[in-house]
């Protein structure tokens, strides 16, 4: 009896203490260095262009039938983390968005995105101007349709044409113009393009903001795993 109750005491023990030792802790979202550590891994082994390719793919082989059949036709391209990159800003930001301020520390950081964009370095991402030259060549009209504000007009369509970029229009969002997405202002232009009669058979973006709202036959949605624009 003494020995069954010295077991049951020494079980009981170890029970509560297993119990405390295993109670479970609610999981919460990954720290925010791990969350930049898989974003740089995503990058530096090759599945993020690799990912990109694969969707620019697909609109390559939609333009191409719908390309044959005729028409006024365009594509609508957005330009940031779509037609350039802006990896070494975030990088040298820490993958932080820091708008003013000069890069003179390139290629660590800070580094503000308008003097960044006054640089003109974004360097294309070569599937979509790939994409676009194809679309020339097949007659198909190119726009590009940014959230960048008018002011950028300049440099913006400067560093385009040194991306090896042509276009029929670049339609950048109003110095003055206010927005809770940028729905409100893309769906808003391509509806114009519409109106002047071209048929958008491919819409590309990064973001969903970027392809919600209608006006094209197909949207293609690139990945972005730096930032999110409502």
């Amino acid at each position: 009896m003494r020995l069954a109750l010295m077991l049951a005491l020494l079980l009981g023990s170890t029970a509560c203490t297993t119990g405390a030792s295993t109670a479970l802790v609610p999981a919460g979202p990954p720290s925010l260095a791990d969350a930049k550590r898989q974003v740089s891994e995503y990058v530096e082994s090759g599945r993020y262009d690799a990912d990109v390719a694969a969707v620019v793919e697909q609109a390559r082989g939609y333009l191409e039938s719908r390309a044959a059949r005729g028409g006024k036709l365009a594509i609508v391209l957005d330009i940031d983390e779509t037609s350039l990159s802006n990896l070494p800003n975030l990088r040298a930001n820490d993958y932080g968005f820091i708008v003013g301020g000069p890069c003179d520390a390139l290629p660590s950081g800070p580094c503000g995105f308008v003097s960044w964009v006054a640089l003109g370095r974004a360097e294309p991402i070569k599937p979509v101007l790939a994409l676009a030259r194809l679309a020339r060549e097949r007659g198909v009209a190119v726009f590009f349709l940014t959230g960048r504000p008018e002011r950028l007009r300049a440099a913006t369509e400067r560093n385009l044409r040194s991306a090896g970029y042509e276009w029929t229009g670049v339609i950048l969002k109003p110095d003055a113009m206010r927005t809770s997405s940028a729905v409100e202002q893309k769906a808003a232009e391509r509806k114009k393009l519409v109106e002047q009669g071209y048929t958008i058979v491919a819409n590309l973006g990064d973001q969903m903001s970027d392809l919600d709202g209608g006006f094209a036959e197909r949207t293609y949605k690139l990945p972005n795993p730096f930032y999110f624009v409502p």
